[in-house]
């Protein structure tokens, strides 16, 4: 009786030291949480309250800068509006309904930008972009936070 109570302990004691494990090792599979929080800026540096999101690549020495903004459409319909601007081309892809419309600039004046495919137009000034094809136009505003 008294060797299988030892015989006992030193399986309990050995099975609570084993299974001790310290904060570094353990599960390495385990993502742990990051508290950062992004914050956007813009050019000036100031906290920009307009929800987009931007990003410069470099490629074989040359720099294509990519901007994502969320637009609103007069219906409420969310759109988004994605810019890039490479050496080569600029060019605005415009999402909406799991559709998306890839449109090459064609000029810029006055403060205007216009993007055009066959009988699609956009056009960009300041916070609004005028989508046109054919007889429809759509007016969209960037959302803000």
């Amino acid at each position: 009786m008294k060797k299988s109570i030892l015989v006992l302990n030193a399986v309990l004691a050995l099975t609570v030291i084993s299974c001790k494990k310290s904060t570094e090792s353990g599960n390495k599979s385990v993502i742990k949480t990051d508290s950062s929080e992004t914050v956007i800026t813009d050019n000036n540096g100031k906290i920009d309250s307009v929800t987009q999101s931007s990003s410069t690549i470099e490629v074989n020495g040359q720099k294509v800068e990519k901007t994502d903004f969320v637009y609103k459409a007069t219906d409420g319909t969310l759109v988004k509006v994605v810019f890039k601007n490479d050496p080569k081309e600029s060019n605005v892809a415009i999402t909406s309904n799991k559709k998306t419309f890839t449109l090459p600039k064609t000029e810029t004046k006055n403060g205007e930008t216009i993007y055009k495919k066959d009988d699609m137009t956009a056009r960009v000034k300041g916070d609004s972009l005028h989508l046109e094809q054919g007889n429809n136009v759509i007016e969209l505003k960037r959302t803000k936070i």
